[in-house]
């Protein structure tokens, strides 16, 4: 798929060498990312993402080398490379080039890359419970998306593939659901929505947030609480938000078959219709 990389002021396409083996994002995990989408000619809360990156920069110890105003700006000329209308993956990100251990801020660098990458279909999934759960705020920098978190999301996915599924359910430290191994999480019963509400333990998705926010407004009650597993075993409906895939239903959780539902129909349709500059 066809790349362009802002790096060192100028774009560069392909896949180029940005880290040598002495770089501290490579060898001791200082890298910081955001990940945000553009599909059919819009991008959707882009300007947040570009504001998340900056928090998870501040978070890590990292020296901020651009406004979420200029990252912005710089996303938006890379979307423009590409023709419009084309489904593509945009990720800035910044790590320490040097640290013993902990970083060294004037060493940060930043590089922003526009990915051609094609938005999921929305066919739904299969999932099943991880033995893996995510870390409290004591134990990981829960509160930026850093690289360090995914090597346990990918532990997560293997675990759950190799007993035939395509994502895992993982739980946070008190044993109650936190979220995917990839994305935010929802179930529906009896109209009403429920879904975790945010812990220090898993990050409080954008796409997550607006999805909630456009529910309530169509008059569709939303709790964020405690949620656990036996309640995603036993709901109407289970669906999940995050920037990738946007909206997507889970049409097998365990042995059970699932259908999409009225509540995720309703999110998947008010989320393309607000992002289209619907109301």
């Amino acid at each position: 798929m066809a790349a362009w990389h802002f790096i060192d002021g100028e774009w560069v396409d392909g896949n180029p060498g940005i880290m040598g083996p002495l770089t501290h994002g490579a060898w001791l995990a200082s890298t910081v990312f955001d990940g945000a989408r553009a599909f059919e000619g819009v991008a959707p809360d882009l300007d947040l993402h570009c504001e998340r990156i900056v928090a998870s920069v501040r978070t890590m110890g990292l020296k901020a080398l651009h406004t979420p105003g200029e990252v912005l700006e710089i996303a938006r000329d890379g979307i423009s490379r590409f023709p419009k209308g084309t489904a593509l993956y945009i990720k800035p990100m910044y790590w320490a080039e040097e640290g013993w251990v902990d970083v060294d801020p004037d060493s940060t660098r930043f590089c922003l890359t526009v990915e051609e990458t094609p938005m999921p279909d929305a066919n739904g999934f299969s999932a099943t419970l991880s033995p893996f759960r995510r870390p409290s705020v004591e134990l990981m920098p829960t509160d930026a998306k850093a690289a360090c978190h995914y090597p346990n999301s990918a532990r997560a996915l293997r675990e759950a593939r190799g007993r035939g599924f395509e994502n895992a359910v993982m739980l946070d430290p008190l044993g109650n659901v936190a979220e995917l191994s990839t994305a935010n999480l929802f179930f529906a019963k009896d109209g009403v929505a429920h879904t975790p509400a945010p812990n220090g333990c898993f990050l409080n998705g954008i796409t997550r947030q607006r999805v909630i926010k456009l529910l309530r407004d169509a008059g569709v009650t939303v709790h964020e609480r405690s949620v656990t597993y036996g309640e995603f075993k036993e709901a109407d409906e289970v669906f999940s938000t995050g920037n990738f895939g946007k909206v997507q239903p889970i049409t097998r959780l365990e042995g059970r078959d699932l259908q999409p539902g009225p509540v995720y129909t309703r999110a998947r349709e008010l989320y393309w219709s607000w992002s289209h500059g619907g109301a």
